[in-house]
């Protein structure tokens, strides 16, 4: 399984930006799908998770209501999209997948099974 993660870049605080996460495999509806990100000298961080099936989506506290992450099963593609973003959400955003459920809700990094390379996002003050 490979993930591409595609969609960072440079913006001003206040902007928007996509993130996209293409990934190889034919069971791609039934993965556990997240998006965590790194800054500098900081712990790898959950930042939003999406499940197989009923497609139930859970966010960290720090992107409830700006972040929305969705799925396109048809086109084996996870999505990040981010709104009102601040220059504390710079970091390197990085897609994972897991092929099975492995607790009521995935936000550690150890529950995902696959990763993809990492984007950057950058927010400008």
């Amino acid at each position: 399984v490979q993930l591409q993660a595609s969609g960072g870049g440079l913006v001003q605080a206040g902007g928007s930006l996509r993130l996209s996460c293409v990934v190889s495999g034919r069971t791609f509806r039934a993965y556990v799908m997240g998006w965590f990100r790194q800054s500098p000298g900081k712990e790898r961080e959950f930042v939003a998770a999406i499940t197989g099936g009923l497609s139930s989506t859970y966010y960290a506290d720090s992107v409830k209501g700006r972040f929305t992450i969705s799925r396109d099963n048809n086109k084996n593609t996870v999505y990040l999209q981010m709104n009102s973003l601040k220059p504390e959400d710079t970091a390197v955003y990085y897609c994972a997948a897991a092929a099975v459920l492995k607790a009521p809700v995935m936000t550690t990094s150890e529950t995902y099974d696959y990763w993809g390379q990492g984007t950057q996002v950058t927010v400008s003050s």
